[in-house]
């Protein structure tokens, strides 16, 4: 396999977990019977852009569908993340009645409701079914397709080319990276501005965020890949903030080449602490492989010692993060009876691989758990608020990454 941006071959693994199926597959009850397709699991790092990549073998048609599970609105913390910067950039960049949105896979109009409401006009671009109806169904004016250089194009050409092009957490599950690119290169006007929120590879290093890896995720971001990918579509990164979003995330500012915009010292500060966290040295890849078995290996043994001590456990949130833990583990129903999700488009499912029911949250209160694994860790301390009453009856949270622990 070569680089998906830079075309060098690459030949330092990163991380292998084994053999998975793409970790939003959930399965309905008749499925459980039926054959299931799985693909391996390899992380690759190229040593000349350093873009770390998942080895080719999932096609993004193939992880997308139209019966797609995951619909931003789920997490409170998520919409009041969204408001809050749909009213930042409105201020930043002055954006009104006579501005133009765009945001890249809007998911179910989360974000774009905001826009809506101050009359902003906008439009998503969403290549899900079922999350696209979603927005629609609340006002949000979208288009169903997969985002890239020639739709860019055309829209451009149509004279509808962005003040603002945003994209949360699609940059990563982009099995293009450059073609994504040059089309955001190509939607912007002169001054316009490009914002991507991405979750930060070194602090997936940092903090063993092993399961953050799946299919879906075509590319694992650093401030430094990133910058190179723009400038080979013509842009440049003129300022970026980290923020906590999904245990530790980025959001770069870009605009083209000769836009009037100064560059922040935060991008050269954010480079230099990436060289000094070892992102460009190869043994911090090498040696990251361990981190995840250990994580992988204390789950297991604490749920082989729950189950032997006559301890009953569920699990909380069949997030894709969820699914890469529990398949790495061989995690199966005899040690997580069921997982809850506060999901309509996921309960009454089942886990891919794993095969673990995915229940509603009221569950807990007919078949309260000694323990309470919760999976989407990034969440946790939303999920425990919400659980508040299980934890006064003796229930006991538990996280996994990036070590066990029990709260």
């Amino acid at each position: 396999m070569k680089c998906r941006h830079c075309h060098t071959e690459l030949e330092l693994e990163f991380l292998d977990l084994g053999n998975a199926p793409p970790s939003n597959a959930y399965l309905k009850f008749e499925d459980l019977r039926k054959p299931e397709v799985t693909y391996p699991l390899r992380i690759l790092t190229c040593t000349n852009c350093w873009l770390v990549q998942t080895e080719d073998y999932a096609q993004a048609d193939a992880l997308f569908s139209e019966n797609y599970a995951y619909f931003s609105s789920t997490s409170q913390g998520w919409l009041k993340h969204a408001a809050s910067y749909c009213e930042m950039i409105t201020k930043r960049l002055d954006l009104s009645a006579d501005s133009f949105v765009v945001e890249l896979a809007s998911n179910d109009g989360y974000l774009l409701k905001n826009f809506v409401t101050s009359g902003v006009p906008c439009l998503g671009i969403e290549p899900t079914k079922s999350t696209a109806e979603a927005a629609k169904a609340i006002g949000v004016p979208v288009r169903q397709q997969f985002f890239g250089k020639s739709v860019g194009q055309k829209m451009a050409d149509a004279g509808e080319r962005a003040d603002l092009v945003l994209g949360n957490n699609v940059y990563a599950h982009v099995p293009d990276i450059n073609d994504f690119t040059q089309g955001v290169a190509a939607l912007l006007k002169p001054n316009g501005v490009v914002t991507f929120e991405f979750p930060h590879l070194m602090q997936l290093i940092l903090h063993n965020q092993f399961d953050t890896v799946y299919h879906e995720h075509f590319s694992y971001l650093s401030l430094c890949a990133v910058g190179s990918v723009f400038a080979q579509a013509g842009l440049r990164i003129f300022d970026v903030e980290e923020l906590p979003t999904h245990g530790g995330s980025l959001r770069v500012y870009g605009c083209l080449k000769e836009a009037d915009y100064a560059k922040t010292n935060a991008v050269e500060k954010l480079l230099q602490a990436e060289t000094d966290a070892g992102l460009q040295t190869e043994k911090t890849y090498t040696s990251f492989q361990a981190k995840a078995d250990a994580v992988k290996d204390g789950l297991v043994r604490f749920l082989l010692d729950a189950k032997a001590n006559g301890k009953s456990v569920a699990g909380y949130g069949a997030a894709a993060k969820g699914n890469t833990l529990m398949n790495y583990a061989g995690i199966r129903p005899d040690l997580m009876p069921f997982v809850c999700d506060a999901a309509k488009a996921k309960i009454g499912q089942y886990m891919p691989a794993s095969h673990i029911p995915i229940l509603p949250p009221d569950t807990l209160q007919t078949r309260r758990p000694d323990y309470l694994v919760i999976l989407p860790w990034n969440i946790a301390a939303e999920v425990m608020k919400q659980n508040a009453d299980l934890a006064a009856l003796g229930t006991k949270f538990v996280v996994a990454v990036p070590e066990l622990k029990v709260i």
